[in-house]
């Protein structure tokens, strides 16, 4: 039986938390996971660091320098978008069209979101999207950004911000909060989720039957309870 190291992100965190042990327990192999920060991941696999296992964003896989993930080596775990939640209990604003999403932007107090500096999905969209609506100054002002590695809705659930906007799946693995819904229509983005074997790996078929593991119907069926989708988009790069 091998010990495997998979480096991940956090947007898996709630349905992988649920699924390792199920995965350990019927394979004999032991998980070390690392919960990584986006920026963070890449800078450390660049800098030459060994994992069996990377878990993150399809493209920010494909961006990393050849020789970090083995060739052909990527598979599509799910996919997920981008929310909004508020704290349990609170008035839920109108978000089903992009103008009334924009006026639910404005009339928030604060507004929780991931630094788009830390290179999260989520904060480098959202970034995107105050931009297209001509309200970034406005939204701006009155941002919350949690810590490196922090979760929006926990600064709604400690009554920090009004409104919490991250992936979907993130949002929803913490209690206190009531989703609002996604993104209204282009304005969301879907991130496709995805496993790369590490080039350098002495462990790679223990990594493979975990990325087995995480295609079965059990599996995914936890992935949907957890705010995310199957990806159906083709293996390898």
């Amino acid at each position: 039986m091998a010990e495997i190291t998979v480096m991940a992100s956090l947007a898996f965190k709630a349905a992988y938390l649920e699924l390792v042990p199920q995965f350990e327990a019927a394979s004999g192999h032991k998980v070390t996971t690392l919960w990584v920060p986006s920026v963070d991941m890449r800078t450390r696999l660049k800098q030459g660091e060994v994992v069996d296992l990377v878990i993150m964003s399809r493209g920010a896989i494909e961006e990393l320098p050849a020789g970090v993930v083995a060739p052909n080596g990527i598979t599509n775990l799910a996919k997920a978008g981008v929310g909004v939640a508020v704290k349990k209990g609170a008035p839920k604003p109108d978000i089903s069209t992009p103008e009334a999403f924009k006026q639910a932007l404005l009339n928030a107090k604060s507004i929780a979101w991931s630094d788009p500096a830390a290179g999260g999905a989520s904060g480098v969209h959202f970034a995107k999207v105050i931009d297209r609506l001509g309200i970034a100054d406005q939204v701006k002002a009155k941002t919350k950004h949690p810590p490196p590695s922090g979760n929006t809705a926990n600064l709604v659930v400690a009554g920090e911000a009004e409104l919490a906007v991250q992936q979907e799946p993130e949002v929803m693995s913490v209690a206190g909060v009531d989703m609002v819904g996604p993104l209204p229509g282009d304005l969301n983005n879907i991130t496709i989720y995805a496993a790369g074997i590490g080039a350098g790996s002495q462990q790679s078929d223990a990594a493979n039957a975990l990325i087995r593991f995480l295609h079965t119907p059990e599996a995914q069926a936890v992935f949907k309870a957890k705010g995310l989708k199957p990806a159906d988009a083709p293996k390898g790069t």
